[in-house]
């Protein structure tokens, strides 16, 4: 029941993108951030413009005269392969074979745009300080609640070194900045655009009717196995019963949901915020939006033990207003059409450039 699920802990996202298992919370090079990537299911084919001639067995592609080795790939590609190395049981051979080689192909195309991409920055004599680096990772870590010093922590807890992840971030960065160059005035996105955008797609900004509960939640739970699962479930509903009598008789619920519920909420007091229709259990849920602000429930049963709902907010389905969604929008719009000036940037780049794969 995903009333229960609230308060799991959060992956710690920035470690994880250092590591390179995760893409989502660092700042993204141009090839991940700006540049649409091929999906697993339709692996790109290799853009050869030059022919194949005999280069040495760790070097995966030659772009410009420069060795691109098969270590970088494997580096990009290492923890997604050994994820799939661990499910290989319930994996087919063919299948999990097949999406290694996309992986690598991916990982190919990112590293080959990325030294294009560097090749571009040199020539501009871009450069990024130490202390535009190092602001950026502490925006980063701030956003996972750490400081600098709790990531360089994490860093040596999963074996890395913070100079080399200094630099990393330096090229992004880098890589960011030549980009933003190119299209400067190119990706402007007009009002007349924006509003075109909200009036085809109103649906979107719909926003439904929400209602906010506390609750009390006492589990069902098979006390042994030759136990009887009827007598246990009479205890369990005698138990709500009796809480929800001191309730009617002036006990306050959020102290009774902190000392006797079995859900993840108690220590908030049971409070499970707003939600929409369809969050919860369809039992859960109708008994939920029913109830005025302030009313608490009678003993709820669903398959996960007996609930004592109680109100403590509403909002009425309403619609965002245009100027409430212009700015979102606009960033939307912008980093729409960003992505597609880079992509088409980069394969000029690539149509240019000397790329020579090894021989099959």
């Amino acid at each position: 029941m995903r009333t229960c699920s609230l308060g799991k802990g959060i992956l710690l996202c920035l470690t994880i993108v250092v590591i390179g298992t995760n893409l989502n919370c660092r700042e993204k090079s141009p090839e991940e951030k700006e540049v649409r990537q091929t999906e697993p299911n339709t692996p790109s084919e290799p853009d050869v413009n030059a022919p194949s001639e005999t280069i040495p067995k760790d070097v995966a592609v030659i772009v410009n005269g420069v060795e691109i080795k098969n270590s970088a790939v494997l580096d990009l590609i290492g923890p997604h392969l050994a994820k799939i190395n661990q499910q290989s049981t319930g994996i087919p051979s063919p299948v999990a074979e097949q999406y290694k080689k996309q992986l690598r192909e991916q990982a190919l195309e990112q590293l080959i745009r990325r030294q294009l991409l560097d090749e571009k920055i040199k020539d501009a004599n871009i450069t990024i300080t130490d202390e535009e680096v190092v602001n950026k990772i502490e925006a980063l870590a701030s956003d996972q609640n750490m400081s600098l010093e709790d990531f360089k922590k994490a860093l040596e807890q999963n074996n890395q070194n913070f100079d080399e992840v200094k630099e990393d971030f330096r090229k992004q960065l880098s890589r960011n900045k030549f980009m933003d160059a190119q299209w400067a005035g190119k990706t402007d996105v007009t009002e007349e655009e924006t509003k075109k955008y909200y009036d085809e797609n109103k649906k979107r900004f719909d926003v439904p009717e929400h209602v906010r509960v506390s609750h009390i939640l006492i589990k069902y739970k098979q006390e042994s196995a030759d136990a009887d699962p009827n007598a246990a479930k009479a205890r369990v509903k005698a138990k709500a019963q009796d809480l929800l009598q001191q309730i009617k008789d002036g006990a306050d619920f959020a102290e009774l949901a902190k000392a006797h519920s079995d859900c993840l909420s108690a220590s908030k007091g049971g409070d499970l915020g707003f939600f929409p229709r369809g969050y919860s259990t369809p039992k859960f849920d109708k008994v939920a939006f029913e109830l005025e602000v302030g009313q608490v429930s009678d003993v709820v049963e669903t398959e996960y033990g007996c609930h004592i709902i109680k109100a403590t907010g509403h909002k009425d389905a309403t619609v965002i207003p245009f100027e409430e969604a212009k700015d979102k929008i606009i960033t939307e719009l912008e980093e729409e059409k960003q992505k597609e000036f880079a992509e088409k940037y980069i394969n000029s780049l690539k149509a240019e450039a000397k790329i020579v794969f090894p021989k099959p």
